[in-house]
């Protein structure tokens, strides 16, 4: 069976919680466990599990713990930011680095001749 892409950007606010939902429901009963186990693991209580598997919002303070508790949290890796250097910006601390590795040099051997 191929898996298919779902294009989030098409869809409403409504059906991505009610996809999250599902997603949730799917590893919790992967998992082989109750919404009661899980609520009771993530410091929740059911009726926040029951909410979200329903389609319903949630904090995202909840939907993290749940997440935890699902052993998902890997899910979040698209929100990790890499920082990236401009190439200007690169070439510039470059020629900064130089500049010291130079004003170094130039002191010690200055530093030497006198002794």
């Amino acid at each position: 069976m191929e898996k298919t892409s779902i294009n989030w950007a098409q869809m409403s606010d409504k059906a991505i919680v009610a996809q999250i939902g599902n997603y949730v429901r799917q590893k919790r009963i992967r998992q082989n466990w109750t919404q009661t186990q899980v609520a009771e693991r993530s410091g929740l209580n059911r009726w926040t599990i029951s909410q979200i598997e329903k389609g319903e919002p949630i904090t995202l303070m909840s939907l993290i713990r749940i997440l935890r508790i699902l052993d998902s949290l890997h899910t979040l890796n698209e929100f990790e930011v890499f920082e990236e250097v401009s190439p200007l910006e690169y070439a510039k601390l470059k020629k900064k680095q130089q500049q010291r590795v130079r004003n170094k040099k130039y002191t010690s051997d200055k530093e030497s001749s006198e002794w």
